[in-house]
């Protein structure tokens, strides 16, 4: 969101200064045509390098939260903690340190409340790997709408799997102690991105004729 909107704030004062540099030229050069390519090309590479940016701001909804999900079509919320090294902190699928780990699962949907819901923890990508479960928690109700749980969780993957009873299963992909390295591409995309705006439309600026013009003669 903050990237978007340095994006905007960047673009705006790009635009002011280019305009600002056509009447200083028009005034040198009456008869030359404004020149507004270099502006396009600069959208048309945003466009481009985001093709996400017009769906990059407003509020989250619970569906596009990876910590939500749907089992037996009702949604649950899935979370981690580690007080013995984060007392407030909560996690979702990637948990930065091994160790004792209470999971949460809040069951969002009433529905599920009335049915004995279980987890199992297994470790690895599996949900059939029955000689791989770390952790399980037995159907059962929850009227309250949470299923709480605690397990030893070492470095590694490990799949996290929501059954309510009659009902298909879900599961959650859940990263301990490791580097999720798609998510650092994901952060790193907008620094980038706007470095390479910056660095096309200086380009385009010292390809036209005006800029060079006003240079000349607005420092003469």
């Amino acid at each position: 969101m903050m990237t978007v909107l340095l994006m905007m704030v960047a673009l705006s004062a790009i635009a002011r200064v280019m305009y600002r540099v056509q009447l200083s030229s028009g005034m040198v050069r009456v008869t030359q045509k404004p020149n507004s390519r270099p502006v396009i090309r600069a959208f048309v590479c945003l466009t481009i390098l985001l093709p996400g940016f017009a769906y990059a701001h407003g509020n989250v909804a619970m569906e596009e939260d990876s910590c939500v999900q749907r089992v037996g079509g009702s949604l649950v919320h899935f979370n981690a903690y580690q007080p013995q090294h984060e007392v407030t902190a909560q996690y979702c699928t990637e948990i930065p340190g091994a160790g004792d780990t209470f999971l949460v699962v809040d069951l969002v949907d009433p529905n599920l409340r009335h049915l004995p819901v279980g987890v199992r923890v297994v470790k690895g990508l599996s949900e059939t790997a029955d000689d791989q479960t770390v952790a399980y928690w037995p159907p059962a109700l929850h009227p309250d709408g949470v299923v709480r749980g605690e397990a030893n969780l070492a470095k590694g993957l490990y799949t996290v799997i929501i059954t309510p009873e009659g009902l298909s299963s879900s599961s959650y992909l859940v990263r301990v102690q490791q580097v999720d390295y798609a998510q650092l591409v994901r952060k790193a995309m907008g620094p980038v991105t706007l470095l390479l705006l910056f660095a096309v439309i200086g380009y385009e600026l010292s390809k036209s004729t005006r800029w060079r013009n006003w240079r000349v003669f607005g420092h003469s």
